[in-house]
């Protein structure tokens, strides 16, 4: 039964509703233009999903062969006919057994209606020929999409899982003009030069090898460097904030996660090792710090005097994240974090919460990210409390209590259901990379849940074992994520404090000005900067070009008038040529900057 009503004056309908369709409307349906085009052409592909998101849309095909360059070319020739034959897109409903009818030779199509739950509304969208399974919404009439482009074909698995086969993905993007399809084309272009899997490699920052496995880069001389100094960085500012550090080990066994419900609740994304059916003693990689130093708290009984303790790590984790979503340094299966965890009483949780944030928030502005940041309130999701321990009560009540420390400090922040931790809600700080997607860069959460599970109890002031709150949180976050923001963000040209290689020695000629070079060196060396000398027998107008390449924040040019009277010829990756400054001066320039983080 169709059920999709018409507009007797068609085209001022057509007027009002586009003014009004978001472009998530517009992106869905233009993924049904593509899967049109795509049936016309090869009638025997076989249609998966086709979402919109957050910078676009895809659609997911089962090919009898990869699409070709030329294949996309002929798809996109094939919207364009869709597009000018003004098709309506009409809205459906069936019974069960009729959509399963209707859809017998799409498999995926059947795989998702069997899965729908009974009771279920199963609608389909008409647009001449063809049909799709949909829960829409849609746009009235094909026309409507006025620019689109097909953006690239990439493989993926059904439903997310390497068990499944491997699909191909077609992204898009559409506009309401042509003039707004370009802009975001050349922003595209843009994204692409400062995607730091292009210049983090270029740059020599880090690398990947097939034969190691996807999601486990190689942090080469310049990326290891980066990380040391930001984990050197925020290990001191977590000292003089008074964290005590911990070193706790990288596996145990899987009784150890059993009792924080990490093996009910997260044992998909462990890697493990050992077989309990071969009665084997089971182990697995940790994907987390907390239980591990929750026993430095058990160490010893505990007072409420005692309390806060706060303790920091860094630490090495492991997530068996799908192949699908690897990506560069920013989504990976082995990665270093900046991990803590506050035990605290219930009447220092506000103030111990506020400091978690404080921490983070001067961490986000001495890297420069203070401005490019979100922050979301992830919540447990009350229809699907089996993800969660605790009751619906508790849950409530923590819940309350977070949002009341958020507001009272004044964020600004959204909420998301279903989003929480299992024993926790938490604070996401989220942080868009130049594709626009948006990653979490560092968490704060509450956990009201796992002191007890693990028998963590102080005794108060009244004499009574009591359970104190846990605060789950990162500084920095993820240093691998943080390393590929920062390339991203400054283009691969770091700023001064957190450079790999802060300046670069050119002398200019390679015979007479090395041993004053090298005097430099040593000097540089001496004062705390991080230097390289360039003593290849080249132009030294080649080799300031490819210091600049490198995004070298300062080069030093010595010539014979530099080497008689003590200097410098100073050109600074922002300002150009600033002239020649005695050595000394130089060195008390490049520190004052250093010591300000000037970015």
């Amino acid at each position: 039964m169709i059920i999709y009503c018409y507009c007797t004056r068609i085209a001022e309908y057509e007027k009002r509703y586009f003014l009004f369709m978001d472009n998530k409307t517009l992106w869905h349906s233009t993924s049904h233009i593509m899967a049109q085009a795509v049936k016309r052409l090869y009638p025997n592909t076989k249609l998966a999903i086709g979402p919109a998101i957050d910078n676009g849309f895809y659609y997911d095909f089962d090919s009898e062969t990869p699409f070709t360059t030329e294949d996309v070319s002929a798809i996109e020739k094939e919207m364009k006919k869709i597009i000018k034959e003004r098709l309506f897109v009409e809205r459906f409903e069936l019974p069960r057994d009729e959509a399963l009818e209707l859809m017998k030779d799409e498999p995926y199509k059947i795989e998702l209606i069997n899965d729908l739950p009974e009771g279920e509304v199963i609608s389909f969208y008409k647009q001449g020929e063809f049909i799709d399974l949909c829960a829409g919404p849609h746009i009235e009439r094909t026309n409507q999409v006025k620019a689109f482009k097909i953006l690239s074909v990439t493989g993926a698995y059904w439903r997310g899982s390497e068990k499944n086969k491997m699909l191909q993905r077609m992204y898009g993007i559409s506009f309401e003009d042509k003039e707004e399809l370009n802009a975001y084309l050349t922003q595209l272009e843009e994204a692409k030069k400062r995607d730091h899997n292009k210049i983090g490699r270029e740059l020599g920052y880090f690398t990947t090898v097939d034969t190691i496995g996807q999601g486990l880069p190689i942090l080469l001389e310049k990326g290891a460097k980066t990380i040391q100094l930001l984990q050197r960085f925020v290990e001191d500012e977590e000292e003089r904030r008074g964290y005590i550090l911990t070193k706790t080990p990288l596996f145990a066994k899987s009784d150890f996660y059993k009792i924080s419900g990490h093996w009910d609740h997260y044992k998909d994304g462990m890697f493990i090792m050992g077989d309990e059916e071969k009665d084997e003693e089971v182990f697995a990689l940790r994907p987390m710090t907390c239980p591990f130093q929750f026993q430095v708290y058990l160490n010893k009984m505990r007072s409420y005097r005692d309390l806060p303790l706060r303790y920091n790590e860094t630490s090495t984790l492991f997530r068996n994240e799908s192949s699908g979503e690897m990506h560069g340094l920013i989504r990976v299966r082995q990665f270093t974090i900046s991990e803590g965890h506050l035990a605290c009483r219930p009447d220092q949780l506000t103030d111990e919460f506020k400091g978690c944030l404080d921490l983070s928030n001067f961490m986000l502005s001495a890297i420069g990210f203070d401005g490019d940041v979100s922050y979301r309130f992830s919540k447990w999701d009350p229809n699907n409390k089996e993800k969660y321990i605790g009751s619906e009560e508790e849950w409530e009540s923590v819940q309350n209590t977070m949002r009341e420390i958020l507001d009272e400090i004044g964020l600004e922040y959204s909420e998301e259901e279903g989003e929480a931790a299992f024993y926790g809600p938490k604070l996401d700080i989220q942080m868009k990379n130049v594709h626009g997607k948006e990653d979490t860069l560092i968490t704060i959460q509450i956990d009201f849940q796992l002191a007890e599970r693990f028998g963590m109890v102080y005794t108060d002031a009244d004499g009574q074992k009591k359970f104190p709150y846990v605060i789950h949180r990162t500084s920095l976050g993820c240093y691998e994520r943080t390393l590929a923001l920062l390339l991203e963000k400054y283009a691969g040209a770091l700023p001064t404090w957190i450079a790999p290689v802060q300046v670069k020695l050119l002398p200019i000629s390679a015979e007479k000005h090395l041993e004053y070079a090298q005097q430099v060196k040593e000097q540089l060396r001496d004062a705390g900067i991080r230097v390289e000398l360039d003593d290849r027998n080249e132009k030294i107008g080649y080799k300031i070009r490819q210091a600049q390449m490198e995004k070298t924040p300062y080069m030093l040019v010595m010539g014979d008038v530099e080497a008689q009277e003590g200097k410098v010829a100073v050109r600074s990756r922002k300002n150009g040529d600033m002239g020649a400054m005695p050595i000394d001066e130089f060195i008390a320039m490049i520190k004052e900057e250093i010591k300000t983080l000037a970015k």
